[in-house]
């Protein structure tokens, strides 16, 4: 069976069709950039771009920057506009694609869940997160592979600031950090959240997942196990069609 899955980010709009079995896109992804600001008119113009690129008819699952509840109300937005907060996003998006099923989930969650169906976390019980690291840190908690929603540990004081603003890949992007420099930081905020969780297993992903081998090995004295998205930057949009077809 296949789903259409979109992942908003912070920095882009990417979707594509994904094979429910395998949970592999069935086409090359299509991304658009994400409009300054986020607004949800332009967040929702660019879903659409994507979703007619493919022709898309069926149903669509979506992943958002931010905690969503009720099903597909919205109630936080670090990196995109604030009047996305209290948005019935489901009900934005539906109209703006013509009425076609759509489901919202959150972007790291729809990761998380991708993972650990298809990915690094396959068969692994015990506390499992993943941390995206993007234009912020999204996380996805699991407790012997049940999601407990909305976490958003990226906002986790650290130094006396959200750990996002520190340790994601915008902040190495914007202070130029060289990898050495950033796994440091990023280093001091696993050991941050493995303090509060004590997990078995972090999966780092975003798309600093696809490069691992520049800056894993300079992370030291996590007791976790440590390891790169299997699924990489296209877990968002596993996930969410996962949660389109409520395989999550």
């Amino acid at each position: 069976m296949q789903i259409f899955g979109v992942d908003i980010g912070g920095s882009g709009i990417k979707g594509a069709p994904v094979d429910l079995d395998k949970g592999e896109l069935t086409q090359e992804r299509c991304k658009v950039l994400t409009p300054h600001p986020a607004t949800p008119d332009g967040v929702a113009d660019g879903v659409k771009e994507v979703v007619d690129h493919f022709g898309w008819t069926g149903p669509v699952g979506l992943t958002f920057p931010g905690v969503v509840t009720g099903g597909a109300t919205i109630r936080t937005a670090a990196n995109v506009d604030k009047t996305w907060i209290d948005k019935d996003a489901g009900a934005l998006f539906a109209e703006r694609l013509g009425g076609l099923p759509v489901t919202v989930v959150n972007d790291a969650d729809a990761a998380g869940v991708a993972e650990m169906h298809f990915g690094a976390g396959q068969g692994r019980k015990g506390t499992v997160i993943l941390l995206t690291f993007g234009t912020g840190i999204g996380s996805a908690l699991f407790v012997n592979g049940v999601l407990v929603p909305n976490t958003e540990l990226g906002h986790l004081e650290l130094n006396g600031h959200d750990a996002e603003k520190k340790a994601s890949s915008k902040a190495k992007e914007d202070e130029e950090l060289t990898w050495e420099h950033w796994a440091h930081r990023v280093q001091k905020y696993l050991a941050h959240v493995e303090m509060l969780f004590s997990p078995e297993l972090f999966i780092i992903g975003g798309g600093v997942s696809r490069k691992a081998d520049k800056f894993l090995h300079f992370i030291e004295g996590i007791k976790a196990e440590i390891v790169p998205a299997q699924l990489q930057n296209n877990a968002g949009i596993v996930g969410a069609a996962m949660h389109a077809a409520g395989d999550d």
